[in-house]
């Protein structure tokens, strides 16, 4: 049965609503602002790539065509970020009055072969390549030659656009359900107007700060007072949660990390690996813990195994993972999320202990009362100078060893440019740890991508080995 006229206008109304909506605000908020700035050294970039395994080639024109349609319906991907004159206020989305899809937009073919190896090469050098502030936070290209008749399209995403959720609703939002072409909307949607003048963007910023700043305080007092009144015994034990968790929050990990992982380049190396999502889940169960603990159980068997084989011993080493913070009412895209630092447990030779610590040690990062503290910093940090916030950015990270995110799944199969999307690797930015491992369950694959610097793991294979080893182990807990 075919749905009434009036309930199909009001789902497309919908469907443009959301994609006109993407990233959010014109503004950048303060955590944004903060990626943005502290780009100063290859050690605290934050572009990402998504690369999509395609089981064919798509078509070049059609290809063109769909990212002239995404543009007009989304008009944050046609914006560029302008600073202020100073970095006293937040830069803004502007659109690009120079934009042209042919830089944003290239085609090449994968030397050689065209093995998965040679595509995590080039994957790896489009990854470290430096962006072009001038223009929009987005790049892509078509990697056509892939053995097999395949190919790969790969979207390097700049931080300050979305985080790794608002990624998943990108491709939730833009992919076609088959091979047809995908309708992105009827009427294209005009870009955000916002001023492009440095000047006078820092002039209205300090202008609208002064403006707020009373009514802000105001509020912010009044509600803390009625808080008092009605619970002071509770407001203070309140207070005294939060400065303890803030205390937590900002120790170094009691771990003492791994002593041949100390010396660190910029260097990227890109590995993939295929786990069956079914498995992780059934090992996850099996030890009283979720596919995102058996997930990172797993990673750290690896980390185990890559020292025994290089002769050295670990035992818990510093990690981190993001936390979402987001909730029903926060836009599509941008960023909404926190990063928790904890003492991992590599030295564990049992994987379903590790399951159950992982467990325990994640219930109680998600519970800490403080969790959300970096927002309420970041205002103060985002306005210090460039090269002062890349030295702070890149002294917070050089103490964890690995950095870790479970962005999600994609449970329906995508088609770009009417070629069929058969793995989704998310390779996540490497700021200044040994290894950034991300995974992303596309359908009933969980696709897991490795960032590695090749200068602390220098036997790249042999991690490789390693990372198959450490989620086999994990996944014979589910037999």
């Amino acid at each position: 049965m075919r749905d009434a006229p009036g309930r199909q206008d009001d789902s497309m109304a919908t469907a443009d609503r959301a994609l006109s909506d993407w990233g959010g605000a014109p503004q950048l908020s303060a955590w944004e602002a903060l990626m943005w700035r502290a780009e100063g050294s290859p050690r605290t970039r934050s572009a990402g790539v998504v690369v999509e395994l395609l089981e064919s080639e798509p078509e070049w024109e059609r290809l063109v065509a769909a990212h002239w349609k995404l543009i007009r319906r989304i008009p944050r991907l046609g914006e560029r970020v302008v600073e202020p004159l100073l970095p006293l206020v937040m830069p803004v989305w502007a659109a690009d009055p120079a934009f042209d899809l042919s830089y944003h937009l290239q085609q090449v073919r994968v030397p050689g072969a065209g093995s998965l190896e040679e595509l995590n090469e080039l994957v790896a050098a489009f990854a470290a390549q430096p962006r072009d502030p001038r223009r929009p936070p987005w790049e892509a290209v078509l990697v056509c030659g892939i053995a097999g008749g395949k190919s790969a399209y790969l979207l390097k995403l700049h931080h300050s656009l979305c985080d790794g959720l608002g990624m998943l609703q990108l491709l939730d939002l833009t992919h076609g359900h088959g091979p047809q072409s995908r309708d992105l909307g009827r009427v294209p949607v005009p870009a955000r107007g916002t001023t492009d003048n440095p000047a006078r963007l820092l002039v209205r910023g300090l202008r609208d700060q002064l403006a707020s700043a009373p009514g802000e305080l105001l509020r912010v007092s009044v509600d803390a007072a009625a808080r008092f009144r009605a619970d002071p015994v509770g407001a203070a034990a309140g207070a005294l949660r939060f400065a303890d968790s803030l205390r937590r929050i900002l120790a170094t990990p009691p771990a003492s990390g791994s002593a041949v992982w100390r010396d660190r380049g910029i260097g990227y190396r890109v590995l993939t690996l295929n786990v069956p999502l079914g498995g992780l889940k059934a090992a996850g169960r099996a030890a009283g813990g979720s596919v995102n603990d058996a997930f990172l159980a797993a990673l750290l068997g690896a980390v185990r195994h890559y020292h025994e084989r290089v002769g050295a011993v670990v035992g818990d080493i510093p990690m981190a993972i993001p936390v979402s913070l987001r909730t029903d009412r926060d836009p599509l895209g941008g960023n909404r999320f926190a990063g928790a630092r904890f003492a991992a447990p590599a030295g564990e030779a049992d994987p379903r202990a590790r399951i159950m610590a992982i467990h325990d040690v994640i219930a109680g990062a998600r519970a800490e009362p403080a969790i959300g503290f970096p927002d309420l910093i970041a205002p103060l940090l985002s306005r210090l100078p460039g090269a002062l916030l890349t030295d702070i950015a890149a002294t917070m990270t050089e103490g964890t060893d690995v950095q870790a995110s479970n962005m999600g799944g994609v449970g329906r199969t995508l088609y770009l440019a009417g070629a069929r999307v058969s793995h989704i690797y998310p390779v996540g930015p490497r700021p200044g740890v040994a290894a950034m491992v991300t995974m992303v369950s596309y359908r009933e694959t969980c696709c897991v991508a490795v960032n590695l610097d090749p200068e602390a793991i220098s036997d790249v294979p042999g991690f490789a080995d390693c990372l198959r080893t450490g989620f086999d182990e994990v996944l014979e807990l589910a037999d």
